[in-house]
């Protein structure tokens, strides 16, 4: 330690949210360059190659293989799936000198789809499966508790090509088993949950999510074993409603009531009957763009009035087209649209689309906006007097939902997203015409699966999950050493017992950090806890009895081991 490039810090630095970014910049393994976009230091990098090497080998194990494109990827591709819009504002672009149209790539579909075209044209070539492991550049609006979501990330993505559909399962399959593997082999506590494709395209869609309270992503879990981001949850649908013994729709004056709360009020107070937010229906505006599009088009969403819009989940829903709520002048705009008193009558009157949460079922009766300032309509039933366009998922998630397969309510939980796979489908291979001839001559189109894992987010999820209060705590597997040898001491003798033991250590084939620095115990012990490595082994009074002292960074347990055969013991230790 005394020639590692290292310096371990005492205070949080002030940017830092979550406890992983603490850690990981005061135990000196990262360092901030720039708002996402961070340097690796030696220990850090020991970590993120030990991740990437666990997520190679088990690549490698189910068939992959590995290539490299480069980061600096021309226009034309992207622009031949529609990604070149699609991205919007996160992908980073640029010109070169003689004005030629570049991206740096946040992921590289097209490049493994026209690399497949270019070698291979028959039905014998297939399946395959390749992938990369590469740096990948997003252009974050808020990049945020460091390496977690930053605007440069190390990735592994795979891509599989298959002939039929049942082939691309297999793959699917695959890869599935492979990751549980890979994320077994990391130590990490995770869950697997249904989740929608986005900017990616394609069917089905699994996340690997690693739980953590300091997660950006919700998901939801029911009894039976459901599991799902909270973008990919579907409500049940009540059955519909008979609409003929309902009473007629009435318009009532309901002075200064423009949210829910004081619809509510205003109506217990003044009739007869009794409301909730439940009964009423909020008529959210929004506006939508598809890509390529230069014109914004209004949306009506329609939700219980107890729930807020989820607009992760409406993005999500409308996907790929972009989503904004209105602004003043869009109101200027359409005076049809009376700010708090809007209801589904104008908005058809005036054809703009109108979608409802899949609860708003015929014969449903429902309070809401008369589309005039200080009135609202009781008893308006869908079915009988409106009709929707449709049903869209948008409405929030909430933990006592039943959950979608019946077998009771759901609880919500957080995690971050490290793994995410795909079955496209035939998207990429359509928009790049990739055949392969087949026995009866005739071109078979292929169908690609895709597979994500954030590498360097890994190493950021692990630190979220094993660390305490005195630091980082790495799970065997990705510890940058396998020993920290700390020697208690400033004497000759100890410094010599120290390095000694260190290289006994490495003989018998363990990675060790030796602490030979001139400072204090105290400060050997507190960078030993905030480093982190998983065994300690401390050189100090005991050596003269022949003994040195053990501890488990992760268990707290402190032992004694007999200096003579050091070696030969803890490498049982480190690989038992």
């Amino acid at each position: 330690m005394s020639s590692l490039f290292l310096r371990t810090l005492r205070e949080d630095p002030a940017d830092a949210e979550v406890p992983s970014h603490k850690l990981l910049v005061r135990a000196g393994y990262v360092r901030r360059v720039a708002p996402g976009v961070y340097s690796w230091l030696p220990l850090g990098l020991k970590v993120l190659r030990r991740v990437e090497n666990i997520v190679r080998e088990e690549m490698d194990a189910m068939g992959a293989q590995e290539i490299q494109f480069p980061a600096l990827l021309p226009r034309e591709p992207y622009e031949a799936t529609n990604r070149w819009t699609e991205y919007g504002p996160n992908l980073f672009r640029l010109k070169d000198r003689k004005g030629g149209d570049y991206l740096l790539g946040p992921t590289h579909e097209e490049l493994f789809t026209l690399a497949v075209k270019g070698e291979y044209s028959s039905y014998k070539d297939y399946p395959v499966i390749l992938y990369q492991i590469q740096t990948k550049y997003r252009d974050e609006e808020r990049p945020r508790a460091g390496i977690l979501r930053g605007r440069e990330f190390l990735m592994k993505d795979s891509y599989s090509f298959d002939l039929s559909d049942e082939g691309l399962s297999e793959s699917y399959a695959k890869h599935r088993k492979a990751y549980i593997t890979i994320f077994d082999r990391l130590g990490l506590k995770y869950v697997i949950v249904a989740a929608t494709s986005g900017a990616m395209g394609g069917s089905a869609s699994e996340e690997f999510l690693a739980e953590s309270e300091t997660g950006e992503d919700t998901f939801v879990r029911g009894p039976g074993g459901y599991a799902a981001n909270v973008e990919a949850v579907t409500t049940p649908a009540p059955p519909a409603l008979p609409v003929e013994d309902k009473p007629a729709a009435v318009v009532h004056h309901t002075p200064d009531t423009p949210t829910i709360e004081t619809l509510v009020d205003f109506l217990n107070a003044h009739t007869d009957r009794k409301f909730t937010a439940a009964d009423t229906l909020k008529n959210v505006l929004v506006k939508t763009k598809q890509p390529g599009a230069t014109e914004w088009e209004l949306l009506g969403i329609g939700v219980p009035g107890d729930r807020e819009v989820d607009m992760k989940r409406l993005e999500a829903s409308l996907e790929p087209a972009e989503v904004a709520l209105l602004e003043e002048k869009d109101f200027a705009a359409n005076p049809f649209l009376v700010k708090g008193y809007i209801g589904p009558e104008s908005l058809q009157t005036n054809g703009v689309r109108y979608l409802v949460d899949p609860r708003i079922v015929t014969g449903t009766a429902w309070v809401t906006g008369a589309d005039k300032l200080d009135h609202h309509v009781v008893d308006l039933v869908a079915g009988r007097d409106f009709t929707p366009d449709g049903t869209i998922e948008a409405a929030e998630v909430r933990a006592g939902d039943p959950s979608p397969d019946g077998t009771g309510v759901l609880e919500a939980a957080r995690g971050i997203e490290i793994g995410h796979i795909f079955q496209l489908g035939r998207k990429y291979a359509d928009a790049f015409a990739l055949d392969a001839l087949g026995p009866d001559s005739k071109p078979v189109r292929i169908t690609m699966g895709s597979y994500g894992i954030g590498v360097s987010r890994l190493v950021a999820a692990i630190a979220e999950q094993s660390h305490d209060e005195s630091g980082l705590v790495w799970p065997r597997a990705v510890s940058p050493f396998d020993v920290h040898v700390v020697v208690a001491g400033k004497s000759a003798e100890l410094l010599e017992g120290g390095e000694a033991v260190a290289a006994e250590l490495e003989a018998a084939g363990l990675q060790v950090i030796l602490d030979d620095r001139k400072a204090s115990p105290g400060v050997k012990f507190a960078d030993a806890e905030l480093i982190g490595v998983p065994t300690i082994v401390v050189v100090g009074r005991g050596l003269a009895e022949g003994k040195l002292e053990v501890k488990d960074r992760r268990t707290g347990e402190r032992s004694e081991i007999a200096r003579e055969g050091a070696g030969e013991a803890l490498a049982a230790l480190v690989r038992g």
